[in-house]
């Protein structure tokens, strides 16, 4: 090469960013990882559209849950419904007084509708619909103090519990917002019965699942530095509360159960890690760590500028459980390439784990835009055929089929 060809190339590689080549990239190998069989995106009204929330419906379908636009000048709820096969069924928008800072957080199916959780106007809501088209069987908010949201519910023989946070302080972090952990009773039509403050024990209220007649609630203690674990009843009073983690950041952001009551847990850690690797683990029904384990960097790049950003966990028949994680670089000085043909480290993929009940990685695997679009794995639920389906943000809401494993 020339010295002014040279000298040009690294004016532009200054100005442009250009990415090296990484040679020794060590790629775990799961031969029997599952592929992909097929993938769907939407969009709302807003410049982008970012989901937190999947959910396989009972007749076939899935419906994901988040916000069109940005908060907090023009977010609005966006809910997505499609088909088995993909096909857009219905979507609708939710916004309040002409407010920008509205928030979908999750799901929940029943018989007659589907109940959509989060926030309107920085205050809690839940919203019920018909299941047919969509339509709006009643709409509800709860100023429960400050800018607070309901993130996940379960429901009782007489209603309905919530989960969330009140008093937020960041209240532009949609994932973390350092305020209080909070409880809420309603009853089956979204009116409020009561309400339990949970800051002795945990900042931010994220998931709630039915445990026989008790409920488990996973979240974040002050400041994010641990996983929170409450049981409760079904009145909301303590049964026992457990923190899991280490000496560093521990961010918790998914639960689910097996049919043997046992508890999955995941998020991401900072503990004991060169940057942000995911963190699972399970608990049995009395609050005690049977394993942990971490993994990250699944393309091989230099693990301190990888981030894996745990955002959902589902328990599996056999025991285990599988996590969905958004896997890239955040660095603009790093940019590295796996191979001449390889991924750009700062092109995110969907990053999935699958563990047996023992904890053991039975395979791991990441999922990219053909394209090279960014995507990040946000959610994720278990299809009917043994595959799963998996909430990715890439702007819009991406539908990724998962096939059979």
């Amino acid at each position: 090469m020339k010295t002014s060809d040279l000298f040009f190339l690294t004016i532009f590689c200054i100005i442009f960013g250009c990415r090296k080549v990484n040679n020794t990239c060590t790629v775990a190998d799961y031969p029997d990882a599952p592929g992909s069989n097929g993938y769907n995106f939407y969009g709302g009204s807003g410049e982008e559209a970012h989901g937190h929330f999947i959910l396989t419906c009972s007749d076939g379908g899935y419906l994901q849950v988040g916000e069109t636009g940005f908060i907090p000048n023009s977010a609005k709820v966006l809910v997505v419904k499609i088909d088995q096969g993909g096909t857009l069924q219905w979507s609708k928008e939710f916004s309040s007084g002409g407010s920008g800072h509205n928030l979908g957080n999750s799901a929940f199916e029943v018989d007659d509708g589907y109940f959509i959780c989060g926030s309107l106007n920085e205050n809690s809501a839940i919203i019920k619909l018909n299941k047919l088209d969509g339509s709006v069987v009643f709409e509800k908010t709860h100023d429960n103090g400050g800018s607070d949201a309901f993130e996940h519910i379960s429901v009782t023989p007489e209603g309905i519990i919530a989960v969330g946070y009140v008093q937020a302080e960041d209240n532009l972090n949609t994932f973390f917002t350092e305020g209080q952990g909070y409880l809420t009773i309603l009853d089956g039509n979204g009116n409020k019965l009561s309400g339990i403050n949970l800051e002795n024990t945990m900042a931010h209220a994220y998931r709630i699942k039915k445990l026989g007649s008790d409920f488990m609630v996973s979240g974040l203690t002050e400041g994010a530095n641990d996983y929170a674990l409450l049981k409760i009843d079904a009145s909301g009073n303590i049964i026992w509360n457990k923190t899991f983690g280490g000496a560093n950041l521990d961010h918790c952001f998914a639960m689910d159960l097996s049919t043997e009551g046992d508890i999955f847990l995941s998020g991401h850690t900072l503990t004991g890690t060169e940057n942000w690797d995911a963190y699972t683990m399970k608990i049995d029904t009395d609050g005690n760590q049977l394993w942990e384990s971490k993994t990250g960097n699944p393309r091989g790049f230099d693990p301190k500028y990888i981030h894996d950003e745990v955002w959902g966990i589902k328990a599996t028949s056999d025991g285990g459980c599988i996590i969905v994680a958004g896997t890239g670089d955040e660095y603009s000085t790093y940019k590295r390439r796996c191979g001449n043909d390889g991924d750009d480290s700062n092109t995110w993929h969907v990053y999935l784990v699958k563990y047996d009940g023992n904890g053991n990685v039975q395979w791991q695997k990441t999922y990219g835009d053909a394209e090279g679009s960014d995507w990040a794995g946000e959610d994720i639920d278990l299809t009917a055929d043994g595959g799963a389906i998996v909430a990715v943000d890439n702007g819009s809401f991406g539908f990724l089929k998962i096939s059979p494993f």
